[in-house]
């Protein structure tokens, strides 16, 4: 099955930018929605964004519409986040996961529709 390993996370001020990565081992295209969740202190692990590998159709929660943006590299098989203007808020464990494409169709993103997880990449903004 899918292997997933994040990296690139830091510790960066508010308003900077970070990019982390997501390298899928293993990966089919079985494997049809690849997503970003984040966990901060205290809160739920919550949906950051999701694109499916074929066709490249995106999600992004509200809360980071506009700032980040998702991409899959098919040649790779590797997942980014380019994360823009940072905030506080943004602070928070950053999670890998894959699924197959029912997970990309969805108008929320949650947890529950993925099944194969990273280990996770520590981002912490602060002000």
């Amino acid at each position: 099955q899918v292997h997933l390993v994040e990296s690139g996370g830091a510790s960066v001020q508010a308003g900077g930018s970070l990019r982390v990565s997501c390298a899928a081992s293993r990966y089919t295209y079985t494997y049809g929605c690849m997503g970003w969740f984040r966990q901060a202190p205290g809160k739920e692990r919550e949906g950051v964004a999701s694109i499916k590998t074929i066709g490249g159709s995106t999600y992004y929660a509200d809360s980071v519409k506009g700032r980040f943006t998702i991409s899959w590299d098919n040649n790779r098989n590797t997942l980014t986040l380019q994360m823009n203007t940072l905030k506080p808020e943004d602070t928070g464990m950053y999670y890998c996961a894959a699924d197959n494409w029912v997970a990309c169709s969805k108008k929320t993103l949650s947890v529950t529709d993925f099944d194969y997880w990273g280990q996770g990449t520590q981002v912490t903004v602060s002000s």
